[in-house]
């Protein structure tokens, strides 16, 4: 046996953790982005906080509670079988069931899910509402597929996946390329196999069978308020100001919305093809005929909309002068060259809508600038703390008034708002909303983790 004296210290270091990630994670670059940028905040806090260290506390965090991965056979319009990858990681339960969005997108592999439900654990502490954090999908794109085809593939992937997840367990939502059909069609496929009406077992459902009205519109009404909040804490107000905001789907189009609602003028929106801008402000009514109607391109905006529009194939919608900025597509959208551009371009605040859409070297770059930056796990905080609303009105067989959610929205971004502010500033890192998002969500499953043992 081992000399008590001699054995190695159980406690690792920050950087022996950080890696320890990368040698048992490999060729997961998204995952290992997403927990460095956790753990480079966390030294104040452990420091003064030294039950955090041990025992094994951070390591247990930083590794999912269960990993899933699964076939997702199905059959195309003309008979051909496909077979798909499923996910699902079931991150952290300290603090309740596992909640967070499935995705259907090619880009989808392990590391991305793990990402985005490494981000969720936070996330969702900081609503308040008692959700833990998890995430998952597949590499299926149901872009330019039938409503058969997404019935049948979405059917498949359920089978699979019902085994894993309930009202008290693990509760999925939609994400990119899961909107209301397909939870629609997953919803359908749960309730086959079960024999039962679980409402609470997935968020996201359409308002006339369970779903909560402003849960399409939460993400992006929230990332809207989340930034002015973080303008009205500098002496500055949201109304009269110009905003760029990328993407053109639901968060975006929800962003576009709130803007106008409290008097800023968007004037971008953009797809992989390229970007659109609109120095009138874009047209929502004309967007969303071509995005969720049509399903088309948003080139097809600039030739319907005239004068006032045009389209930048191949551009970056960042190179746009604004005095506000709201990535809201997908992960490391905006570079360290994008944010020096926007700097240059006088940006005041940059907050996200989409998940981790900003690299690393482009949130030092904007921090150092005094620019605002409201990290995704805050700021786009509003579409989980909906999807939980959804889950009590479900459980209470109640559906509240859209002004009811929609204020109960608001409440929840400003607390969030003042969390993040508050902990910054008690870690002496004052307006560093970033160490205040992980600092505030990281000490809430802390202590509910160190209270429940080493499991």
């Amino acid at each position: 046996m081992t000399p008590v004296s001699s054995r190695p210290d159980p406690k690792m270091s920050l950087d022996q953790i950080r890696a320890e990630i990368e040698r048992r994670n490999p060729a997961e670059p998204e995952f290992h982005q997403a927990a460095r940028e956790v753990l480079e905040t966390l030294a104040p806090v452990l420091a003064a906080r030294p039950e955090y260290a041990d025992p094994g506390l951070v390591e247990r965090l930083i590794e999912p509670e269960r990993q899933i991965i699964f076939r997702v056979p199905w059959t195309d319009d003309n008979g051909r079988v496909h077979v798909n990858r499923g996910f699902r990681i079931e991150f952290n339960s300290a603090l309740g069931p596992y909640k967070g969005g499935l995705r259907f997108h090619p880009s989808v592999n392990l590391g991305i899910i793990k990402f985005l439900g490494f981000e969720q654990i936070f996330k969702n502490a900081l609503t308040g509402l008692g959700i833990g954090g998890g995430k998952g999908g597949s590499d299926f794109d149901p872009q330019g597929r039938s409503d058969a085809e997404v019935m049948r593939f979405c059917q498949s992937f359920m089978t699979e996946l019902y085994r894993h997840i309930g009202e008290y367990t693990d509760i999925p939502a939609g994400d990119i390329g899961v909107g209301a059909r397909e939870i629609g069609y997953l919803f359908g496929q749960y309730r086959r196999i079960t024999n039962r009406w679980e409402g609470g077992v997935l968020t996201g459902k359409a308002a006339g069978w369970g779903g909560s009205l402003i849960r399409p519109e939460a993400t992006g009404y929230g990332n809207v308020l989340f930034a002015e909040a973080m303008l009205r804490a500098r002496g500055e107000e949201l109304a009269g100001q110009t905003a760029v905001v990328s993407g053109s789907g639901n968060v975006a189009i929800y962003t576009i919305q709130k803007l106008t609602a409290l008097g800023a003028t968007p004037v971008t929106c953009s797809d992989s093809g390229g970007y659109v801008v609109d120095e009138k402000g874009i047209d929502l009514e004309l967007l969303r005929q071509i995005k969720e109607v049509e399903r088309g391109r948003v080139s097809t905006y600039a030739e319907r909309r005239g004068g006032s529009a045009r389209y930048v194939p191949g551009g970056r919608v960042w190179e746009v002068p604004a005095d506000v900025a709201l990535p809201s597509a997908t992960q490391n959208e905006l570079n360290a060259d994008d944010a020096a551009t926007l700097i240059r371009n006088g940006v005041k605040a940059v907050s996200e809508g989409a998940n981790m859409p900003t690299t690393p070297d482009a949130v030092d770059l904007l921090q150092q600038a005094g620019v605002a930056f409201g990290p995704g796990k805050a700021a786009n905080a509003g579409g989980v703390a909906v999807s939980a609303l959804e889950m009590t009105q479900n459980a209470s067989r109640m559906a509240w008034k859209a002004d009811h959610v929609e204020a109960e929205l608001a409440r929840i971004m400003t607390d969030i708002h003042t969390t993040c502010a508050e902990t910054a500033e008690r870690y002496g890192v004052p307006g560093d909303y970033v160490a205040g998002a992980n600092i505030a969500g990281f000490e809430r499953v802390a202590d509910a983790m160190l209270a429940q043992g080493i499991i």
